[in-house]
């Protein structure tokens, strides 16, 4: 059985750092692994991917020849994939038993609404390969509650239209930790204070659901049947919870990759594995 985890999340959320650090945990753990590039724009560093997009077609090159932006010419370079998933089927067919971790693109809108990843995925399992997604969000989204839940809704979003099994993890959790040492007064809104982590962890719609009469103050009465609508969607679909990951605790890690090995049962000739317990004392015994 191959397995194959889709590295997920917008721009600057930190996949390709996440990408590596993943590989080196399984590497260190005696695992072979091995990475793939799916993000025409990419380089890899420390890894060398064994499958690079950029062997069959590169962003450079589109926006160059074909006088694309950014964006166009990433959606370009998906579409030419899907059209050349001969390529990838080759290219796959020397890995087996391995456990593939496919860095993606940065690009949201890839993940929320356009048909690229879920043709992928359908080509993969199609090629008996069990795949899981990890997406990831950066913990300065808890800077702000609107920006914070505008991330809770992309991850939502992306779940429901890729169906597969999901992992939502909250990444830079270092720079929150550090934050939380000591004096927390600075920190913008007291959002980032310890008492309040786990409520972004596993989102609590009511950190949106502001007073009619507040919002009111701040000019944008407006907005409060919107976030009325949005905290109800969240209470009825609770779909969206996150692994906290810092990438400098090696524990961390380990969490996160024993989520996501049980998320897809990794081993199916073994018993199935129970994921390892965040640390109750960091993030979850914060009152």
């Amino acid at each position: 059985m191959r397995y194959a985890v889709l590295v997920t999340g917008p721009a600057g959320a930190g996949k390709s750092t996440f990408s590596t650090a993943f590989m080196t945990h399984l590497r260190n753990s005696k695992r072979t692994a091995n990475l793939v590039n799916l993000d025409p724009a990419a380089n890899p560093d420390e890894y060398e991917p064994v499958i690079d997009i950029k062997d069959l077609i590169s962003l450079e090159d589109v926006m160059t020849d074909l006088e694309y932006g950014p964006n166009g010419g990433l959606v370009y370079c998906f579409e030419y994939l899907l059209e050349n998933m001969d390529w990838l089927e080759e290219e796959l067919g020397g890995f087996e038993d391995d456990y593939l971790i496919i860095d993606c693109p940065g690009q949201i809108e890839l993940y929320t609404h356009h048909p690229f990843l879920p043709t992928l995925v359908q080509n993969l399992q199609r090629l008996n390969i069990r795949v899981c997604a990890t997406y990831l969000i950066e913990s300065q989204f808890m800077e702000d509650k609107y920006k914070f839940f505008s991330g809770v809704l992309s991850a939502m979003s992306a779940m429901v239209n890729l169906e597969i099994p999901w992992i939502n993890v909250m990444s830079k959790m270092d720079l929150v930790t550090a934050n939380t040492q000591g004096d927390t007064g600075g920190a913008r809104n007291g959002v980032r204070k310890r008492k309040d982590i786990a409520r972004y962890l596993d989102p609590d719609p009511l950190l949106l659901a502001t007073r009619r009469g507040e919002e009111a103050n701040q000019g944008n009465p407006r907005f409060h049947a919107l976030n009325q609508a949005i905290v109800q969607l969240i209470e009825d679909h609770p779909l969206v919870s996150f692994l906290p990951l810092d990438l400098t605790d090696t524990d961390s890690i380990e969490t996160v990759v024993s989520h996501i090995d049980y998320t897809m049962q990794y081993g199916e000739d073994e018993e199935p594995k129970e994921p390892h317990d965040l640390d109750e004392g960091d993030f979850q015994d914060l009152e």
